[in-house]
């Protein structure tokens, strides 16, 4: 058995879970499976990555490494291992990613194809990094697709409506490094009146925040920082009060749980909020949904969500805020423009946060918003049609390249209009 999802509030029906260590063995897997799902780090919160009474293929244990081509700027990784273990890897080779999640325990695989992302105005989600996607489709057959493919905008953002992802080629740049600044307890006025210029503010910026009270939590800033000539940081004046808020000067935050402030260190230690070793987020013990809306409707939705507030605070661990940039991916949450997203991590209130979803989205629907695939959310195939204008054409080219539907599974069919037309 496949066991439960990283929160336990999914139990995946699977009846097997294979750990293939090689790309033949994988194949043969696949080609001689009638249902079956790549299962990452377990840190969906739906069925994203269920496989009915199917298999569940883990790819962490394929016998593969990273390699970084200089002359492209790329890094081509294992699609099974996690951000942190392919960020480690890519920092000892000099090179970094632009971008991380908060959270390095995802895998490079699940998080790009459900639309992950960091946070700041000029970095785009996980996926915009893709340049290359190695795959097995459902015959076995082992396929890769570049930027020359036009089937690459569909596959970065894939849902596991394709195959079982083996590698993914990264974009990369040389190495840097960051400092992090936490201010907190300034007001919701405060942060509303001064948006854009908290957002714009640093490389990459996050908000945390309640909504049924005046006060505003946090506000998280990771600059990017320049070296003189011997390597070494140059050093900045950074402000003690910004916004109404307090710089905390503290180096050490939840012990090891979260990577440190004040001090600046390299990319892979300050882009993403937890460390490798750190249990993430609410140790489990939570729910996830997040939406994103236009970057020019962003007060408005927040003032709306705010006029919710007294309903969602009660089942509300925290609200995280932040900044993405558009792109062209078929399927991303960003697809067409820049965007805040909005975060939730939940109580495990399940029945109350199933309520409550849809009015939420009811409150943000003037604003258009799209979800976080592998999150909670309860918006149907009509109103994500609206939104994502390829969503036909996904499923069009999904079919092409998996006929039996292979990979298919109850979210996807309610995706496709499939299980509508089974009803």
């Amino acid at each position: 058995m496949a066991g439960w999802n990283w929160s336990k509030n999914i139990e995946y029906k699977a009846r097997e879970l294979a750990h293939p260590t090689s790309i033949d063995e994988l194949a043969e897997l696949v080609a001689a499976a009638s249902t079956g799902k790549a299962l990452g780090t377990r840190h969906s919160f739906n069925r994203i990555a269920d496989s009915a009474a199917g298999l569940q293929i883990s790819t962490a244990s394929l016998d593969l490494s990273v390699s970084v081509d200089r002359e492209t700027m790329t890094a081509t990784v294992p699609g099974g291992w996690t951000y942190g273990e392919v960020a480690a890897c890519l920092h000892a080779e000099g090179v970094a990613l632009p971008n991380m999640g908060s959270l390095p325990h995802i895998s490079v695989a699940g998080g790009t194809a459900t639309g992950t992302h960091g946070s700041g105005n000029t970095n785009q989600i996980l996926a915009a990094a893709i340049s290359g996607i190695e795959l097995v489709t459902a015959d076995g057959s082992v396929r890769s697709f570049d930027r020359s493919s036009p089937e690459l905008p569909a596959l970065a953002v894939g849902l596991g409506a394709f195959g079982i992802i083996t590698q993914v080629t990264l974009e990369v740049e040389p190495s840097y490094l960051m400092r992090q600044d936490l201010y907190r307890n300034t007001t919701w006025g405060h942060v509303l009146e001064n948006l854009d210029e908290v957002l714009a503010s640093a490389y990459s910026v996050n908000l945390h925040c309640h909504y049924g009270v005046d006060e505003f939590r946090t506000i998280w800033q990771k600059s990017r920082i320049a070296v003189d000539g011997s390597g070494e940081p140059v050093d900045v004046e950074v402000p003690d009060i910004a916004w109404g808020a307090e710089r905390w000067d503290t180096i050490a935050i939840e012990g090891d749980r979260l990577n440190p402030a004040t001090i600046p260190g390299p990319w892979h230690e300050r882009l993403p909020h937890f460390t490798p070793q750190g249990e993430p987020s609410a140790r489990g013990d939570e729910l996830q949904t997040e939406y994103f809306v236009g970057r020019s409707d962003a007060v408005a939705a927040l003032e709306a969500l705010r006029r919710m507030g007294d309903d969602i605070d009660p089942h509300l661990r925290g609200s995280e805020i932040r900044s993405v940039k558009g792109d062209g991916l078929w399927l991303s949450p960003c697809v067409g423009r820049d965007c805040l997203s909005i975060g939730f991590t939940w109580n495990k209130h399940p029945e109350e946060v199933e309520a409550l979803l849809p009015k939420i989205e009811e409150a943000l629907r003037p604003f258009a918003p799209t979800p976080h695939w592998g999150k909670l959310f309860a918006m149907e195939r009509a109103e994500l049609l609206d939104r994502f204008r390829r969503l036909d054409d996904f499923f069009t080219l999904a079919h092409a390249l998996d006929p039996a539907g292979t990979f298919s599974n109850e979210f996807l069919q309610r995706l496709s209009g499939e299980q509508d037309a089974a009803d």
